[in-house]
C-alpha cells in the first residue's frame, strides 16, 4: 500500500478509432486498445506517447490518457498534479 509520500495516482492510457475528426465518438467500442493501468503519469505518458506513435498514420486513431485517481477520489488533494 502506498505511504504519505508515495501515493498511487493511477493512470489510464486507451484508444480507438474516431467517427469523425471533429467528435468524440469511436467508430467501433468493442475494437478499443486498452493499453493499460499506470502507477504514475509519466509512465501513462511514456505509453500514451508510444501508441500515438505507432499509429500516426491513421488521423482516426486517438489515445487518451485518463486522470483515474480524480474518479476515485474527487477530494484528493493531488487531483490538481499529473
Amino acid at each position: 500500500m502506498a505511504d504519505g509520500n508515495n501515493k498511487q495516482l493511477l493512470h489510464l492510457v486507451f484508444g480507438g478509432e474516431l467517427e469523425s475528426l471533429e467528435s468524440m465518438n469511436f467508430r467501433d467500442l468493442d475494437a478499443l486498445d486498452i493499453v493499460g493501468i499506470y502507477p504514475n503519469y509519466a509512465a501513462a505518458h511514456a505509453a500514451w506517447k508510444s501508441k500515438a506513435q505507432m499509429t500516426v498514420d491513421n488521423a482516426h486513431m486517438r489515445y487518451f490518457i485518463v486522470h483515474m485517481h480524480r474518479m476515485l477520489d474527487p477530494n484528493d488533494e493531488s487531483k490538481t498534479t499529473s
